[in-house]
C-alpha cells in the first residue's frame, strides 16, 4: 500500500476524532464530569498519534504555522509554569491538562481539517447537533420534564438541553445559529440544504429561548442584528439582510408582548439586592482576589479553594468560578495570562482581515458567485463574538464543550491564512517532523498517564456515590463499601482534596449519630 493511501487515511481517521469530539461533548453534560472529559481527552490523543503518524507517512509533509501559534504555545508553558507554583496542586492539574487538550486541538485542527469540504462538514456537524439538543430542550420545557439524560434539572422552568445549566446550552447554540444562518444565505449548498439549514436556525432559536439565559438572549440578538449588517454591507446579499431584519423586527413584536416570564426575567436585571443573582457580589470579591495577585494571579483553577478568603456576607454557596470568564482568567492567570490570551485574539482579527478578500470568492458580470469560504468565515467570526460576549456574564469557557467548539472555530479561521499567503507553510524536513513528533508523543503520554489515574479515580469515586452515606447498625464505623472505595480513589489520586473531605464526612456522619463515640 503506498503512503498516499495511508496518509489519506490517518487524515480520515483524525477528522472521525475530531468530529466525534464536537459532537459527543455537547450530548454528554457539555463534557463537564468527569468521565466525559476522559473520553474527550482520550479522542484527542489518538488524534495526536495519527497527526504524529502523517508527519513520517505523507509524501511531503507540511505544517501551517501562522503567528497565532506562538502565542498558543507561550500560553501553554506560561500555564505550566503557574501549575508548578499553585498552592492547590490538583484543581491546577486538571485545568493544565484541560490547557493542553485544547491546544493540541487547536493544532491538529488547523493542520488536518483546513480543506474546504472538511470545513463545511464541521460547520453542518455542529449546526445538526445543536439541532438536536434543541429539540430536547423544546421537549423539556413543554413536557415539564427537565431531567437531563438520568439526572435531575437544577434549574426549575428552564430547559437545558444535554448540559446541565441552561446557560450552557445558550452559548453552545449561539455559537451554531449563525454558522446555520450563513450557511442558508451565502453557501453554495442546494436549496434543501438551505431549507434545512434555516429549519435548524428556527429550532435552536427556540431552544435558546427555552433556557431562559438573560445574557443568551442578548447575545443571540446582538449576533443577529451584526448579521443584519453584515449582509447588508455586501451589495449581493442587501435583499436577505432587509428579509432577515425584517423577520426579527416581527418576531419580536409579536412575541415579546406575550411572553410574561421573559419579561419577568429580565426585570432581574436591574432589580437591586436580588438574591437569585449574586454574580455582582462574586465579581466584586473576584476583583479583589485579583487586586492581591494582579500581575501572575493565583494559579490554574484556583478561584474556587480561595474565594472563601473573599467570600461577601451574600454569597454563601460554592460558585466554582467568577460568572465572567475575563476576571476569571484575571483571578487565576493574572495580567500575563491575559495578556496572551488578547495577543492571540489580536492575531485571529488581523488574520481574517488579510483573508477576507480571498474568501468573498471572484465576481462575474452581474455578480459576485456565492462562496462557502466567505459563509463559513462570517459564520464562525459571529459564533465567537457571541460566545466572547456571553463570557462577560458566565463561565462558558469552563464548559468543555463549548471551549473545544471556540476552539475549532479560531483553529479554522486562522486556517484561512492559507488563502492569503503562504509564507506560514513550512516544509516538514527531518529535523522540524523529528521535534513534533517528539512533542506530540510527550503530550499524548503526558496525558495517557492523567487519563489512567483519571480513569480509575471516576471508577472508585462513582462506586463510592453508589453506597449511601450512613454506618452499619450496632457499630460506630462508616459503611466500609463506601470507605473503602474513596480509600482506594486517594491512594489514586492523594492530592485531591475533594475525596480527604467525603471521607472525613463519612466519619462525621458516625460521630453525629454516636455523639460520645
Amino acid at each position: 500500500m503506498d503512503r498516499k493511501r495511508l496518509d489519506e487515511w490517518c487524515e480520515q481517521g483524525i477528522i472521525a476524532l475530531v468530529f466525534t469530539i464536537l459532537v459527543f461533548g455537547p450530548l454528554a453534560l457539555g463534557g463537564d464530569h468527569p468521565w466525559q472529559f476522559l473520553v474527550l481527552q482520550g479522542l484527542t490523543i489518538g488524534a495526536m498519534v495519527l497527526w504524529a503518524a502523517r508527519l513520517w507517512i505523507a509524501p511531503r509533509p507540511q505544517v501551517l504555522w501562522p503567528p497565532i501559534c506562538w502565542v498558543v504555545v507561550a500560553f501553554v508553558v506560561y500555564v505550566i509554569v503557574r501549575y508548578f507554583q499553585a498552592e492547590v496542586e490538583y484543581p491546577a492539574r486538571k485545568e493544565l491538562v484541560r490547557v493542553i487538550v485544547y491546544a493540541f486541538l487547536f493544532l491538529i485542527i488547523l493542520n488536518n481539517l483546513h480543506r474546504q469540504e472538511t470545513m463545511q462538514r464541521t460547520a453542518l456537524a455542529v449546526v445538526f447537533t445543536g439541532m438536536v439538543i434543541a429539540m430536547y430542550a423544546g421537549y423539556q420545557f413543554l413536557s415539564g420534564n427537565l431531567r437531563v439524560w438520568n439526572l435531575p434539572g437544577l434549574y426549575e422552568g428552564r430547559a437545558s438541553g444535554t448540559f446541565i445549566y441552561p446557560n450552557a446550552l445558550a452559548g453552545f447554540l449561539e455559537m451554531a445559529v449563525p454558522l446555520a444562518l450563513c450557511q442558508m444565505f451565502m453557501s453554495r449548498l442546494s436549496h434543501i440544504w438551505k431549507i434545512v439549514l434555516g429549519y435548524a436556525a428556527i429550532v435552536m432559536l427556540v431552544g435558546i429561548a427555552v433556557t431562559f439565559s438573560r445574557g443568551g438572549w442578548i447575545v443571540t440578538v446582538i449576533g443577529l442584528v451584526a448579521l443584519c449588517g453584515v449582509l447588508f454591507s455586501l451589495r449581493d446579499y442587501r435583499i436577505k439582510g432587509a428579509v432577515l431584519l425584517g423577520c426579527l423586527v416581527v418576531a419580536g413584536a409579536t412575541l415579546i408582548p406575550k411572553l410574561p416570564a421573559l419579561q419577568q426575567r429580565f426585570q432581574t436585571i436591574f432589580k437591586g439586592n436580588n438574591a437569585e443573582d449574586t454574580r455582582a457580589s462574586i465579581w466584586r470579591a473576584a476583583v479583589r482576589m485579583w487586586a492581591d495577585q494582579p500581575v501572575w494571579g493565583w494559579g490554574p483553577a484556583q478561584f474556587d479553594y480561595h474565594f472563601p478568603q473573599y467570600r461577601p456576607y451574600d454569597v454563601q454557596a460554592r460558585p466554582a468560578f467568577v460568572h465572567n470568564d475575563y476576571l476569571n482568567t484575571l483571578v487565576d492567570y493574572g495580567v500575563m495570562g491575559m495578556a496572551l490570551i488578547a495577543v492571540a485574539l489580536v492575531f485571529l482579527v488581523w488574520g481574517l482581515v488579510r483573508s477576507w478578500r480571498f474568501a468573498r470568492g471572484s465576481r462575474d458580470d452581474f455578480s459576485r458567485k456565492k462562496s462557502n469560504k466567505l459563509a463559513f468565515m462570517i459564520g464562525a467570526a459571529l459564533g465567537l463574538t457571541a460566545i466572547l460576549l456571553h463570557s462577560v456574564v458566565d463561565f462558558n469557557m469552563h464548559m468543555p464543550s463549548n471551549a473545544i467548539l471556540a476552539v475549532t472555530l479560531m483553529a479554522l479561521l486562522t486556517s484561512q491564512w492559507r488563502f492569503a499567503t503562504e509564507r506560514f507553510w513550512f516544509s516538514a524536513g527531518l529535523p522540524l517532523r523529528s521535534l513534533a513528533t517528539l512533542i506530540l508523543l510527550a503530550g499524548a503520554g503526558y496525558l495517557g498517564c492523567q487519563e489512567w489515574h483519571g480513569g480509575w479515580e471516576v471508577v472508585w469515586t462513582r462506586r463510592a456515590e453508589r453506597v449511601p452515606l450512613r454506618f452499619p447498625p450496632g457499630t460506630e464505623i462508616p459503611d466500609p463499601a463506601r470507605l473503602g472505595a474513596l480509600e482506594k480513589a486517594l491512594a489514586v489520586e492523594p492530592m485531591n482534596p475533594d475525596t480527604v473531605m467525603d471521607i472525613a464526612k463519612c466519619y462525621e456522619n458516625v460521630c453525629r449519630a454516636h455523639p460520645l463515640a
